[in-house]
This record gives C-alpha cells, structure tokens and sequence, in this order.
C-alpha cells in the first residue's frame, strides 16, 4: 500500500513537471514542486524549545517531519506522544505521530530519531542545535559543526539546508558552507544554488508566549544564492504566515543579534537607572510608567534581577566576539554585560541591607526565594539570574529556600534543592522573602500579608493593600 502510494505520489509530480523523467529534471525545480506539493521529507536537526515548535509547524503544513536528536530519552518520549517543552501540548505531537502509521492521511506526520541516517532520505533540512558558550566565553560551535559534517556525509542533490541556530555574522558561509562544498558525488562536486541550497533563518520564539508564535512571527530568511533564498522561502511561507527575505545570510545572521543586543543593552540601562534612582531616592517605577506616557521617542524597559534565557545573556557576546576578531571593541555590550550580570549581587546587598535594618543578620537567616525559572510561567532555568542569587546567598551563610511551581528541582553548582511548598507557614518563618519571578500563579496579597519582609525585584507588589509587611524594591 505504501510502495503504491508513493508510486503514486511520484507520478503526479512528474506529471507537474509537464512529463519530464525525475531523472532529468533539474534539482531546483524538483524540489521547489517537491515542496509546493507537500511532499518534501523535511528533518529538523535539534528537538529542544525552537526545533519542536517548528516540527509541529511543518507538520501541521501538511509535511513529514523527522525529528533528530541526541537524546535518546526525549526521542522516546516524542515517539509516545509526549512533549517536553511547554509550548509545545503532547497531544497536538501524539496527534502527529499517530499519522505518522496512516500515509494515507492528507495532514502530516512526525516521527524522532536519534538515527542521522535519517538525512538520505531528506529533501530539506533545519537546524536548530544549541549555540551556547564555551568556558572561555567564546562561541561554542562544536554544535553546529557537527550537525554540518552529519548533513555532509549524506548530502544530495536537491538538498535544501537551513541554519536557525543564533550565532554570529558568517558562521553560515565560513563553518556550514565548506563542509558541504567537500562533499562529492560521483566524483564531482556539488554547487550551492543549483545542487543544493543552504539558507539561515534565526529562530524568534519568545517561550511562553501565545500572541506571537512560530505560526505568527515574521520569519527572516537569507540565502547563500538567490536560488538559494528561493527554496528557503518557499518552504517556511508554506508554515509561517510572513516571510521577509533579505539580501545574504550575514544580513539575517545580524539581524537576530541586533535584535537581543538592543534589549540586552536598553535592560542594561534601565538597571542602571535603577541603582540610580536608589541612590536618589526615587522609585523608578513609577519614573518608567510616567515616562511611557510619551507617545513617541520611548520605549518602556524594566528593571529586574539579572539577565535570563538562552539568548539574551548570550547572542551579544557572538556579536562581540565576531567584532573582536576584526579589531574592533564593542564597548555597548560590554558595558551592558557588567550592568546586567552585576544585578544579582544588587540584590543580594538588597538583601543584606534589608535585614540589617531588622537588626539581623544574612548568615542564618532563612531566606525564601519565589519563582527561579528565567521568565514567568515556563520551566525554563537557563541562564536564570535568580539561580545566582540563590547561590551567593547560600555561600554567604543565608538559610535558602525556593518555590516554583514550574521548577521542582534546582541544581546550583552540586547543591541540589526541591522546590518548597507555599504556605502560611513557610512564608511566616521566613526572614525575607525575594520575589525573583513573576509567575502569574502568585497570589501577591497572600504573600505579602504572610510575610514580615519582602524584597520586590519584579514591582509585582505595586497594587497590594498595606500590611505589616515591610517592601523593599529593586
């Protein structure tokens, strides 16, 4: 039944082709019908919070999806319908995998893998790998390299291949590019543009964000060629409603990265008008809502606790890196990085001085720190500044617990701590009480009028009735 449909399937695409041989139709326009057909065999390199979401994407486009990736326990748990990643319902991949044993289905499928075997069979393939950085800060693309050199051994003709990975302007010409340019078949080369085709789009996914999805989010592609581009384009404009295409690859490499230094460095500021405002004795709250009442020439950052996330703390350092190979000092980011990775041992002083003027001391004192994840309501932990707090705070002596309810378990430097439970009880005991995180299941009334002290890095406290609690803001 199978062999048959897809005899089938490759008959009506031959007959597109106005009855020209498969064997003789050049590899652009077999794979650019291949993809308007939705029956391009589309991988997706990566199953982590950009590469699942944009495999369900594609599958709900109606095209076969192969997710890989090298952990074997989260393959499993996609092959049995279950999803890891908060955005991303187990029901809508169960839903997917099921039709993964119905080809006769007109929706699309998905199945995991840890297998790059998979990729011979490919027509298209996204990678979406991690970028994160290595000890010495530097980039750490050993990621990306080995996705390219996977891809490479199996390279064909009519092969598109897409970099999502956040990393800096070139990567895709100078790391992916070669490694495929290598690859020979029957004893020739094959020629990017006409062979195969390579595009970076970077990823734009906000986790935990419903008003802008992957669905939603305008999509940036450039491509090494403008037939390069083409492919590009066309596949991800079947799934994403807006397409905006640029000139080359640097182009769309640079864009991401402008994109999270401009926050990085407007947080920065805002921060640093915190500590400010502080020294002034002004709340820089209410100087930000009184600011963002000019309709124009402001946009409102707030203050908080650090830096969070896989992309903010990280893709202006690719940037600076980049730069500084070619001579040059990004002093903005740098400037940025010591503001923002410098606020959480602000808030530590916060901390200390808040108890210091209860007549107590940090070292033993009982220490309650609500919400540890990088954002409010996800899990995600990465790069999460209250973890930091959290540390110098426990290193300090202070008595540390935390509550989350969408971490239950926190490994900080080998100290390992479950997630406490909230109560009466617990709040009460508690000498202060840090509010790092914003999750929206808080009740904040309740908080604080359980509490004797609280230490605000979010100003969710703003609209509570007066207790006895003493507040403390960033």
């Amino acid at each position: 039944m199978l062999a048959t449909q897809e005899q089938q399937q490759e008959q009506q695409l031959e007959n597109r082709l106005n009855g020209r041989p498969l064997a003789v139709v050049g590899a652009r326009d077999y794979l650019l019908e291949k993809i308007r057909t939705r029956q391009a065999n589309v991988a997706i390199i990566g199953l982590g919070y950009v590469g699942l979401p944009l495999a369900m994407a594609f599958a709900a486009a109606g095209f076969p999806i192969t997710g890989i990736d090298v952990d074997k326990k989260r393959v499993d748990m996609l092959n049995e319908g279950r999803s890891h990643v908060s955005d991303v319902p187990s029901e809508q991949i169960a839903r997917y995998c099921a039709n993964a044993h119905r080809p006769e289905t007109l929706q699309g499928s998905f199945r995991a893998t840890t297998d790059y075997d998979a990729l011979y069979d490919m027509d298209a393939v996204i990678i979406c790998v991690p970028t994160p950085l290595s000890r010495t800060k530097d980039p750490d693309m050993s990621y990306i390299i080995t996705a390219a050199d996977e891809i490479a051994r199996r390279l064909h003709h009519g092969m598109l291949i897409v970099l999502e990975s956040t990393t800096y302007p070139g990567t895709t010409e100078e790391i992916v590019l070669p490694r495929l340019q290598r690859v020979k078949v029957d004893r020739a080369s094959l020629a990017v543009g006409e062979d195969f085709f390579l595009a970076f789009s970077p990823e734009r996914i906000d986790p935990g964000r419903t008003d802008w999805t992957v669905h939603t989010t305008p999509k940036v592609i450039g491509g090494i060629t403008p037939h390069c581009l083409l492919m590009a384009q066309t596949l991800y404009e079947s799934a994403i409603n807006t397409i905006v295409p640029v000139s080359k690859t640097t182009t769309a490499e640079m864009v991401k990265l402008l994109e999270n230094t401009f926050r990085a460095v407007n947080i920065a500021l805002i921060n640093e008008v915190a500590i400010m405002c502080d020294r002034l004795d002004v709340d820089v709250w209410e100087v930000v809502e009184a600011a963002k009442t000019k309709p124009f020439g402001y946009m409102p950052f707030y203050p908080g606790p650090g830096l969070g996330g896989h992309c903010i703390p990280i893709d202006p350092r690719y940037l600076a890196w980049k730069l500084k190979t070619l001579n040059y000092n990004a002093r903005f980011i740098q400037l940025a990085e010591e503001v923002n990775f410098g606020m959480p041992e602000y808030v530590v002083h916060k901390v200390i001085g808040a108890l210091n003027d209860s007549c107590k001391s940090l070292k033993g004192s009982q220490i309650l720190v609500l919400g540890v994840t990088y954002k409010a309501d996800i899990g995600d932990l990465r790069e999460s500044p209250a973890l930091d707090i959290m540390h110098v705070l426990h290193e300090l002596g202070a008595d540390v617990a935390y509550h989350d309810p969408h971490a239950p378990r926190v490994l900080i430097d080998g100290w390992s701590l479950a997630t406490a439970e909230l109560t009466t009880d617990v709040l009460q005991s508690a000498d202060c009480v840090v509010i790092t995180t914003a999750h929206a299941t808080y009740d904040w009334q309740w908080i604080v009028d359980n509490s004797r002290l609280v230490i605000d890095t979010r100003n969710v406290t703003a609209h509570v009735t007066p207790s006895d609690c003493r507040i403390v803001k960033l």
